[in-house]
């Protein structure tokens, strides 16, 4: 298991956006809007909801733990948001805003020469309570990690029914999302 390092999240951090432009650009609508089932979401929400959090919680929540003293309560994070942010746009305009959006923040938060002081301090998230900072980035990377699995998961069970007898030795068919 890894301590919490910023040397070692960025990269994961700066990698997202073009992860999600190599797996989603160009592909017919059949892939990008399709999901898993009811209360689940396509490639597309992924990448609205991604955006949202970009806007309004990463970042921000970082420059509450910085600039507000002792544990500042962050904001309830709409989890759902996309569904009504995205409408009427194409994937690859949710790209474009992603990327930018991802780039700014990563530029923001180098920019802040954080310290091992910094890691520990906290915010109090409106479910978990007191959080540290380094926790909360984190959190961040391990969310960019569960939504480009799930983009993947999403896009693989497509093809469940096609695959004939496979889906034995294709565990990524075979994993059912609770919420």
């Amino acid at each position: 298991m890894m301590k919490f390092e910023l040397e070692t999240a960025i990269p994961i951090l700066e990698r997202t956006p073009t992860i999600l432009r190599a797996l989603l650009q160009d592909l017919p609508e059949k892939w990008i809007r399709e999901n898993e089932g009811e209360d689940t979401w396509s490639p597309f929400d992924v990448v609205g909801h991604l955006i949202h959090g970009e806007k309004t919680d990463w970042m921000i929540r970082t420059a509450l733990i910085l600039e507000k003293g002792s544990n500042p309560t962050f904001e309830p994070f709409d989890r759902f948001a996309q569904f009504e942010n995205s409408k009427g746009k194409t994937v690859e305009s949710l790209l474009d805003e992603f990327e930018g959006l991802r780039k700014d923040n990563l530029t923001e938060l180098k920019s802040r020469n954080l310290t091992s002081v910094d890691y520990g301090r906290t915010g109090i998230h409106p479910e978990f309570g007191e959080v540290t900072l380094a926790q909360l980035l984190s959190a961040w990377v391990v969310h960019d990690l569960g939504h480009i699995a799930q983009i993947s998961r999403t896009m693989a069970k497509q093809y469940k029914n096609e695959v004939g007898p496979w889906p034995k030795y294709l565990t990524i068919l075979n994993y059912t999302p609770k919420e």
